[in-house]
């Protein structure tokens, strides 16, 4: 064959063969960030992208193993770093393998710890994010995070504390006596420093049983809640106030506290609910840092439920913007929520929300002796994360995070201190008045 004709045979051939092949990797969607959220319920893969992902998901035994297939994706960097973002304590996730599969699909292979039921949904583009991939790996078998906690509830509950004489307490020994959750001390020193936890008070008047106080970290993982003009995120606000109002807590006498996330991790707004109820809370408190259009806006302020809608146009933004948590932090729509279906219209309902503005009332006058109060009265609004029919609940919204100055204090570990102070004696002073019934009320999912 001439050589012209070959040099012709060869050229049809390449051009046939570029036809046929897969899509240049310029025109496949770009992964533009990839985040792990390993918490002690599930862990949680986000992949962002500028177009929505196609996907496909699966598990292997003989090891456990988890295969997630993202078709039309480009093998970029945001991917093959994912591995370097898996956390050696992760509870369920031993490590990530990412690479081509095929022409059009890239895999990734979970090695996994445990046998999982894994979920995988997208998000629509919303506050700053883009189109978002995720993926939760939740073990087969469910922990609970609770049981220690209710055990030994149960048990301080059945067996009071013996009497003993008043002595100085080590230093640390109150954060190793609440595990990891409290805070621990900032310094140690080999004597009782002048400012250190003051003994724990006597029995409140009329409590006959341990008191439950589940306190809810507003925000996290995925949703960072507002952001101040410094930087500052809600969600690092809110966990740190939560973790000293627990610790405060867990000094009374006769009260204990669960937190309902302990870490930088997103809760569904109904889950936290449901942690409540799991044990068996007598009050839930909800704690944000507000923000506004307007910089200048400040003030604490406290809310609770309505049945009738809000008692402001601001308090009705405000609950929108918070029950918007659910479509920022990632909720997989197609899981019905029992508590949606609940009607506010219960008999106990209106009895929990009267209770709900007693306690408020109490930590807003508290409050107020801190910092400037937004409003000198409890507010009310459609809040998802305060629908528990049968236990009293507030949100607190502990500053304006929007406004610099407030921002600046509520950065101020020294005035988190007086915050969290200011919560705790507003709601020693209503169960002073208002002892819960024995025994406690038992409530189960529905």
């Amino acid at each position: 064959m001439a050589p012209r004709h070959c040099c012709f045979l060869i050229r049809w051939l390449l051009l046939a063969l570029a036809l046929l092949a897969p899509p240049l990797q310029a025109n496949e969607i770009q992964v533009s960030s990839t985040r792990v959220w390993p918490a002690p319920d599930y862990t949680r893969v986000t992949f962002e992208s500028p177009q929505p992902i196609r996907h496909s998901l699966f598990t292997l035994d003989n090891p456990q193993r988890l295969v997630l297939d993202l078709e039309g994706v480009a093998l970029n960097a945001a991917l093959t770093d994912l591995a370097g973002r898996i956390n050696a304590n992760d509870p369920y996730v031993k490590g990530v393998r990412v690479a081509r599969f095929k022409p059009g699909v890239v895999r990734l292979v979970f090695d996994l710890k445990t046998q999982v039921k894994p979920e995988a949904f997208t998000l629509a583009p919303i506050a700053g994010y883009g189109h978002r991939l995720v993926l939760d790996v939740y073990p087969l078998v469910p922990p609970d995070p609770l049981l220690a906690f209710l055990n030994r509830r149960d048990a301080e509950a059945a067996t009071p504390p013996a009497a003993q004489p008043p002595a100085p307490a080590a230093p640390g020994a109150d954060a190793a006596a609440t595990g990891p959750q409290a805070t621990p001390p900032a310094t140690q020193k080999p004597e009782p420093a002048p400012s250190a936890k003051p003994a724990p008070r006597p029995q409140l008047p009329g409590s006959e049983r341990l008191i439950i106080v589940a306190i809810d970290a507003g925000h996290g993982g995925e949703d960072p809640g507002a952001i101040g003009r410094g930087g500052t995120k809600e969600k690092h606000i809110t966990l740190q106030i939560s973790q000293k109002l627990k610790e405060r807590i867990d000094a009374e006498p006769n009260m204990r506290a669960v937190l309902t996330r302990t870490g930088d991790y997103f809760i569904p707004l109904h889950m936290r609910v449901e942690k409540a109820r799991r044990a068996k809370a007598d009050l839930f408190i909800s704690v944000h840092a507000d923000a506004f259009i307007k910089p200048t806006a400040n003030g604490s302020s406290v809310f609770a439920l309505s049945e009738r809608g809000a008692t402001s146009v601001a308090a009705r933004w405000l609950a929108k913007r918070e029950n918007d948590a659910d479509l920022i932090g990632g909720v997989n729509l197609g899981i019905k929520d029992p508590y949606l279906k609940q009607t506010l219209l219960d008999l106990s309902q209106t009895a929990t929300i009267n209770d709900s503005l007693k306690v408020g009332k109490s930590v807003l006058q508290q409050m107020g002796q801190v910092n400037r109060l937004h409003k000198n009265y409890v507010e009310q609004a459609g809040f998802a994360v305060l629908k528990a029919p049968d236990i009293p609940s507030i949100l607190i919204e502990t500053a304006f995070i929007s406004n610099p100055d407030e921002e600046k204090k509520l950065r101020d570990p020294g005035h988190q201190d007086r915050l969290a102070d200011a919560i705790v004696s507003g709601i020693r002073a209503y169960f002073a008045k208002n002892p819960p019934l024995a025994p406690a009320q038992v409530a189960t999912t529905p």
